[in-house]
């Protein structure tokens, strides 16, 4: 799969931002880890995902276009493509390498990147909330209209139950880090725009614990963490719109060093209906109605999404007029009340007629003044 975020969701560099959320949808179903059987599909997914938070945001996007994929995810990396900075600038505002001061953002962003945030690494300790989870289900009109609650299965890392997080047995020994002597950090130069610059960062054999153990847990391999298969219950409520988001706080992978958990996002998307039309809140129906119903008027059933409600068509009503059943269509989310229901009806000629309608339907036209022909074989047949 290629890295440029619009070959990642298979859609053009002018897409809308319908056609790029629909192309997401299609992704992050093809590749959630939960029902994909490729090796690589949570990579894929993740990519999917940082997509289309990417193509989804105006500043961020106009910023991608403008600096291509290698330019943005630098910046990005330095911590210096978000809260209205420059435009195009990848260090900050107005041209200025240090972002509106040294408070203002970019220069603060970039040095506690480099720095692991302050203290040359020393913070790595501090507590951490863990990852966010994300989830995608789909639901249908009416259960968008009445509410719903659904069980959705979730894979998370959670604390290994072997070595409750540890990574290494209870008796394993434990050794001071000989390539960090235990401080836990390691110092490297890096060239930075600022010149070069002395970073410490966690010691990659200690993780920066500062100390080693004569073995790991077999259950998680040293890392503390297993990756296991939860159920959540989830209630959506009603008036719940396409692409809307359900947050649920804690129910994310566990935080480190005593952090809070992360968070569950669910995105929802309402399948499309074979009878109505949503715009917002109220609801499109299309209705048939008969050439006397519209001619003399008459009193029609029309289904809702909450039964059945009479619908009265007047005298005279043409072809592709509309009316409104107020307070028929989807409820108000988070507030009282319910958006509308239109119906337009449509007059339908009828195929087939016995020769008494025939007659009859002759017989208004000629009231009217007007002529009507009949083909040689509509004559045969209404002879027979």
């Amino acid at each position: 799969m290629s890295e440029d975020f619009y070959d990642v969701l298979g859609v053009s560099r002018d897409a809308s931002e319908q056609e790029i959320k629909n192309a997401y949808r299609k992704k992050a179903a093809q590749y959630h880890p939960d029902v994909s059987d490729e090796d690589d599909a949570e990579e894929k997914f993740k990519k999917v995902q940082k997509a289309k938070e990417v193509l989804t945001d105006d500043e961020k996007r106009q910023m991608y276009d403008q600096m291509g994929h290698d330019r943005f995810q630098q910046a990005q990396k330095h911590g210096a493509t978000g809260g209205g900075r420059g435009q195009g600038n990848p260090f900050g505002g107005g041209g200025n390498p240090f972002g509106g001061g040294m408070g203002g953002g970019g220069f603060e962003d970039l040095f506690n990147n480099l720095f692991n945030g302050g203290a040359g690494g020393q913070q790595r300790n501090r507590p951490r909330q863990g990852r966010d989870v994300s989830q995608h289900i789909y639901i249908d009109l009416e259960e968008a209209y009445h509410g719903v609650e659904r069980d959705v299965k979730i894979r998370r890392r959670e604390e290994c139950p072997e070595c409750d997080g540890r990574g290494y047995p209870e008796d394993a020994d434990v050794n001071t880090c000989s390539d960090c002597d235990g401080t836990g950090t390691q110092t490297s130069v890096q060239q930075t725009p600022f010149g070069r610059i002395q970073q410490q960062t966690s010691c990659r054999t200690c993780g920066g614990e500062g100390e080693t153990y004569s073995e790991s847990c077999s259950e998680c391999g040293g890392s503390g963490r297993v990756r296991r298969t939860r159920e959540v219950t989830i209630t959506i409520p009603e008036g719940f719109r396409d692409g809307q988001r359900l947050r649920y706080r804690g129910e994310g992978e566990p935080g480190e060093n005593g952090g809070p958990n992360g968070d569950l996002f669910v995105e929802v998307s309402v399948r499309e209906h074979e009878d109505f039309e949503r715009e917002g809140d109220d609801l499109f129906y299309t209705h048939p109605i008969s050439f006397p119903q519209a001619v003399f008027g008459a009193e029609i059933s029309v289904p809702t999404l909450d039964g059945e409600k009479e619908l009265e068509i007047p005298a005279g009503t043409q072809s592709g007029s509309t009316f409104k059943l107020s307070g028929a269509g989807m409820p108000h989310l988070n507030r009282r009340g319910n958006g509308n229901l239109h119906v337009e009806v449509h007059v339908v000629t009828p195929e087939d007629m016995n020769k008494e309608q025939r007659e009859a339907l002759k017989k208004f036209a000629e009231a009217g003044g007007e002529e009507i022909k009949e083909s040689l074989f509509q004559k045969l047949k209404n002879s027979l």
